[in-house]
Formats: structure tokens, C-alpha cells, sequence
């Protein structure tokens, strides 16, 4: 099929005691896991000078837009996608950017995606960056099943058919590949379990895979997201619970906190994205807590329940006037 292109905490010392002792029953000194492979080609393509990026998720003003903005003040040819290329209308004519439509979970426009980067870069991709992704708002008690399934298939899914269809190229390139989640899979917040949920099965699919590309030198960060200041929350300007819901007393409340208006402070979005494309053009690996609140999340992370937590959670979501 032919592409759609348009150009243009480690919590105390006892912690980390178990952690060496596990690691040293699972990997004793002698064995080398992160021994060269021998087979691989990492030589720059003549054809493309430039390093090269995919971002997906680049509608016009969310994270994937800032990224893509980003990269490519800092010299990176930009390939941009989205579900919708009439939602990218500000990354649309830029030099050394290049639009493709892609869906996470259509398996033809991936292919047809991977076709179109190839031409241009000779089989290589220095980054990848998988952000697109869809929020949810809703309580657990009035999920839809089947609509829980399709988030899934966005959120996690999604993600990996992405990576696997290009893993070959940053093979060949010794690139990176981040994802971006998000602090809630950190946060037992009522009426965001079903979508923390997915994101925080994200966040375990990249430390895992972060291992497992270890011996083919590529490099995997996930980007630990917090209120990032972007237009994501105008997608629930019609929230609204079903009439037999036992939470409908509490609804305008759910609903303020889905469209972003529950005075959350944000991080600038274009503040976000240097921060995460700086970290990821060192190379980094491993984690990256980035976004207002994160660095408190990260601090505040304990193997014990946190019942000061859970009163804040109860109060602000207004469940203890049920």
C-alpha cells in the first residue's frame, strides 16, 4: 500500500540490597549480556546526512507537535504522523519535515510507513517516538468492555506494533527509541484507572524492552509524563456518565477534571519538549520524569499504601459527598 505523504525509586538501602542480591542470582559476573553483535551494519546511509525522527501522535499543539517542532530547530529531519493529516496543518510545509498518516493500529499504514522512511533514508531511523496515544476519563464501574479493549489497542498495542515494524532501521542506525507515558500509572486517581492502567503496562513494555535491545545497541527511554500544558483535553468537551451511574451526583466534577479544568498547574508544552528532546538526543536510557508534578510523583512512589494519598484523591474527586 502506498503512504499518504505530504512534505514540507530506590527507597532505602534495604531495597537496593534485594535488588543487587536478585541481580547477581540472575546474572552471576561471568556472563557478559551486553556482549557486541557482531553481524550488525552501523554505518551511516550516505543518501540521508541529516539524523532522522518519528514522532507519533503530532497533532497540531499536543506533545508529538512540540517534539516535532523541536527536532527539527535542532537539525533532525522530522517524519510527523498522525490518524489525521489535516490535524498537523502547523508542522505542514516545513523544511525537512515530512507528514505520513498513520493509525497505531492499522497494520497497512505502518507498513506502508516504514516503506516511506526507508526511501528516504537508505533503511536507517535514528529515533523513534512513540507518543500517540488516546486519555479516558471514566469510573470503573460504567466502562464499556469493548471500548476498554480498543484504548488498549491504542495505548499498549499500539506502541509495539509501531517498534517491531521499526526496529530494524534503528538496529542499523544505534538509535533510540522513547515512549511517553504518563505519572498516572503511579496514581491510584479515581476515574482515570482504566487509562493509567494502560499507560503504566507501556512503562513496563519499554524497561523490559530496554533490556532485551541491549545487545543490539539500541537505546530505550520512557518519558514519565506529568501536566503538560496541549490541546489533548478538548477531546471531552461532551463527557458525560451513563443515567443509571452511581456517580452522577459528582459529574460536573468528573467532567471539569476530564476537560482539564480542575486548576491543575501545566508545564509549557514547548518547555516539555526540549527538556525530553535534549534527553534524548545524550542517548539517555531508563527513566525520565518530565512534566509539572513529576518530580513530586517520583518522590512521593513507596511499596507501602499511601493513605494520605488516598484522602486527597478522595476529596478532590468530591467522592466523599457520595
Amino acid at each position: 500500500m502506498a503512504p499518504t505523504i505530504k512534505h514540507g525509586p530506590i527507597r532505602g538501602s534495604r531495597s537496593k540490597d534485594y535488588k543487587f542480591m536478585l541481580l547477581l542470582l540472575l546474572f552471576p559476573p561471568t556472563l557478559n549480556i551486553a556482549k557486541p553483535h557482531s553481524i550488525l551494519s552501523l554505518q551511516k546511509p550516505a543518501n540521508m546526512a541529516r539524523k532522522t525522527v518519528l514522532i507519533t501522535g503530532c497533532s497540531d499543539d499536543g506533545i508529538g507537535y512540540g517534539l516535532a517542532l523541536t527536532f527539527q530547530k535542532q537539525g533532525y529531519h522530522v517524519f510527523a504522523t498522525a490518524r489525521n493529516l489535516g490535524k498537523m496543518t502547523k508542522l505542514n510545509g516545513l523544511s525537512n519535515v515530512t507528514l505520513l498518516q498513520l493509525d497505531v493500529t492499522e497494520p497497512s499504514q505502518i507498513e506502508a510507513a516504514v516503506t516511506a522512511v526507508e526511501a528516504q533514508t537508505g533503511g536507517t531511523l535514528d529515533v523513534l517516538v512513540n507518543n500517540a496515544g488516546r486519555n479516558h476519563f471514566m469510573p470503573y464501574l460504567d466502562e464499556d468492555i469493548e471500548q476498554v479493549k480498543a484504548l488498549y489497542d491504542i495505548n499498549v498495542w499500539g506502541p509495539l506494533r509501531v517498534t517491531k515494524a521499526f526496529v530494524p532501521l534503528l538496529i542499523k542506525a544505534q538509535g533510540s527509541i522513547a515512549f511517553i507515558t504518563s505519572i498516572s500509572g503511579y496514581l491510584n486517581v479515581p476515574f482515570m484507572g482504566t487509562y493509567a492502567g494502560s499507560k503504566r503496562a507501556l512503562e513496563l513494555m519499554a524497561d523490559t524492552l530496554r533490556l532485551e535491545l541491549i545487545p543490539f545497541h539500541v537505546k530505550v527511554l520512557c518519558i514519565t509524563t506529568g501536566a503538560v500544558r496541549t490541546q489533548g483535553q478538548t477531546y471531552f468537551g461532551d463527557f458525560k456518565l451513563p443515567e443509571d451511574s452511581l456517580y452522577k451526583p459528582i459529574e460536573k466534577t468528573i467532567a471539569a477534571r476530564a476537560q482539564g479544568e480542575d486548576g491543575t498547574e501545566r508545564m509549557p508544552l514547548m518547555e516539555y519538549s526540549s527538556q525530553v528532546a535534549a534527553r534524548i538526543e545524550q542517548g539517555a536510557t531508563g527513566r525520565f520524569w518530565c512534566g509539572a508534578n513529576s518530580d513530586r510523583t517520583k518522590a512521593s512512589i513507596s511499596g507501602d499504601s499511601n493513605e494520605m494519598m488516598d484522602d486527597i484523591f478522595v476529596k478532590i474527586t468530591q467522592l466523599d459527598t457520595l
